[in-house]
């Protein structure tokens, strides 16, 4: 009678199992089928895939875990659609909250000081390289994939299709996090209004070049002058040549640390970021910061940085509309779809799928959009090799503090949100590309006269001059928190561009020395040059055929320069790039 008992209890396990298993296995259909494509997958591919989260997720059921990561676009689809759709076909029960940078920023800060498990998982900016290199709190996904979580690693998640893999490793060859988003900052502009021959004829007439899209900043200032002064109105709208933002606040520090005085030529050659010296004016030796000040051969507050800084309050001031300096970014975003901007130096491609909503003043009839985006134009200090602008990667990040059970199943999920099966509907929702392949697949060709120009960026090789914060920041959540508080200084009036500069570089020298005193970040914490002089540095970097720290400039406004933006469009590859 036992034995029957016990045949029959395990009978009815197996097949409520099965049951499970079966029912796991139709939502997966359902959501192929209805939310899912389009995909770079076949369905019987991604079901396939699908297959395989069922059952790495087992041992997992009815675990409620909790990820995190800032409120944009992509995010709320992963946390209103995905998140769903993981629970109904793997059984976790997952809650993705949508929160500001800044608390992300700060909540992943609490819990590697602390220890004590926050969120499983993280969708953390890539800017934090440096910091998780550094204090080995998070884990290295590279040792993570081929150990202690192999048997939750995607077969299919071909990590070399990421088009962010390089701004996720460290420089001991380890990938510490993996992109699930990715935006650039890049130019934008009315297409409509720069192509209209009466405006085309005033232009060159009175600068002696074509209007088009900006080569240099000479030519950013010169259209900006234009269309603020010379143009004034169109279709009775008043209408300014730039757009921006001003207001003492913690958004005022991204507007700098994403890069901006790497347009204007800080810093020195190299992809992703600048070596011996980055786009933040750090210097590095190996792997270690040694400084930011030019007196300790860092170029945070060299003539590039102070040029760059002196150019967004002389442009702020004079083209933008007059509420652009009490704004904050958040503020600022939305004022180019109103319709009354010509151009803006220093725009999200996050932005995108607002931009291009029906019936907004910067769209057509047709669903087309009145306005393009093109790659940024360079500074007076910029020389060929450098990197040219921000890229943002929001990517997943996993931390030791957090129980192994709950990291797998966080994982699980993770991989859910970049796997093939569904990274390109998550592309064409958010706009924000992480794999090569999604980039080129159909579905954006037969989109792309729709998007302004984001799919021909993002097929371009232009695009690798765009890149997140680097290795060289040892401790982002210290830094760049200074950045905001000095140039805001500068942005009220408050201090001298260079006063500005020189108080942030020895902020950061500051921090770095306190790192330096504390020891707590291993052979490549930093470890601070000596002060000289600035000539001295000037003296070093000429000799060493690097670039920074540079002099400053006799002219650094030299001739405006433009291209036509359908013959830049038109001389980029129409075809993928061959692997291998």
């Amino acid at each position: 009678m036992t034995r029957n008992l016990i045949v029959s209890v395990s009978t009815a396990a197996m097949l409520f199992a099965s049951a499970s298993a079966w029912a796991d296995m139709e939502a997966a259909k359902r959501w192929i089928d209805n939310e899912f494509q389009p995909s770079t997958l076949s369905k019987e591919e991604q079901l396939k895939e699908l297959e395989w989260f069922i059952k790495a997720a087992e041992p997992f059921k009815g675990m409620e875990i909790n990820v995190v990561s800032e409120t944009i676009t992509t995010h709320e689809y992963e946390a209103k659609v995905l998140a769903k759709a993981f629970s109904e076909i793997t059984g976790i029960k997952l809650t993705h909250d949508l929160i500001q940078e800044g608390d992300v920023v700060e909540k992943i800060q609490t819990q590697m000081q602390s220890g004590k498990n926050i969120y499983d998982a993280w969708i953390n900016d890539s800017d934090l390289i440096g910091t998780h290199f550094r204090y080995k709190q998070a884990i290295p996904l590279t040792d993570w994939m081929a150990g202690e979580g192999k048997d939750v690693t995607l077969p299919s998640l071909d990590v070399n299709d990421f088009i962010g893999k390089s701004f996720t490793t460290a420089p001991d060859g380890k990938m510490y996090q993996i992109p699930d988003q990715q935006f650039a900052n890049l130019y934008w502009f009315r297409y409509d209004w720069f192509t209209r021959a009466d405006l085309k004829e005033k232009f060159k007439a009175k600068y002696g070049y074509e209007l088009g899209v900006p080569v240099n900043w000479s030519a950013y200032e010169d259209i900006a002058e234009f269309f603020t002064n010379d143009v004034k109105e169109i279709d009775g709208v008043k209408v300014y040549g730039h757009m921006d933002y001003g207001k003492k606040d913690p958004s005022l520090g991204w507007r700098f640390t994403d890069a901006w005085l790497s347009m204007a030529g800080n810093g020195d050659k190299g992809i992703p970021n600048g070596l011996p010296v980055d786009e933040w004016g750090i210097r590095m030796d190996g792997c270690r910061p040694v400084g930011s000040s030019i007196e300790r051969g860092g170029d945070t507050n060299g003539p590039a940085a102070v040029y760059s800084i002196t150019k967004y309050l002389e442009w702020l001031k004079k083209y933008a509309p007059p509420q652009a300096q009490g704004m904050t970014f958040s503020e600022a975003g939305p004022v180019p779809a109103q319709g009354n901007i010509a151009q803006q130096m220093f725009w999200y491609t996050a932005f995108t799928a607002d931009m291009v909503k029906p019936g907004l003043a910067v769209m057509n009839a047709d669903g087309t959009p009145k306005w393009r985006m093109a790659p940024s134009p360079k500074g007076s200090y910029w020389k060929d090799g450098m990197k040219l602008g921000y890229q943002d990667a929001g990517s997943w990040t996993l931390l030791k503090s957090t129980p192994l059970d709950r990291r797998k199943a966080a994982w699980l999920y993770a991989q859910f949100t970049i796997a093939k099966t569904t990274s390109l509907k998550k592309s064409h929702v958010g706009l924000t590309f992480i794999r090569e392949t999604d980039i080129w697949d159909k579905s954006f060709t037969e989109r792309a006269n729709k998007l302004g120009g984001l799919v021909e960026f993002y097929r371009s090789p232009a695009r690798v001059q765009w890149t997140p914060t680097g290795n060289n920041v040892p401790d982002y959540p210290k830094l760049a928190q200074l950045w905001w508080q000095n140039i805001g200084d500068a942005s009220s009036g408050a201090k001298t561009p260079q006063a500005a500069m020189d108080a942030l570089a020895a902020a950061q020298d500051s921090v770095l020395e306190r790192l330096e005193r504390a020891n707590v970040q291993g052979e490549c914490g930093p470890k601070l040059n000596p002060k000289t002089s600035a000539e001295d540095w000037f003296k070093k970097a000429e000799a060493a055929g690097t670039i920074a720290p540079q002099r400053k400039l006799q002219n650094e406004k030299p001739k405006g320069e433009t291209v036509d933006y359908d013959t830049l469009i038109k001389s980029w590859p129409a075809t993928p790039p061959k692997k291998g």
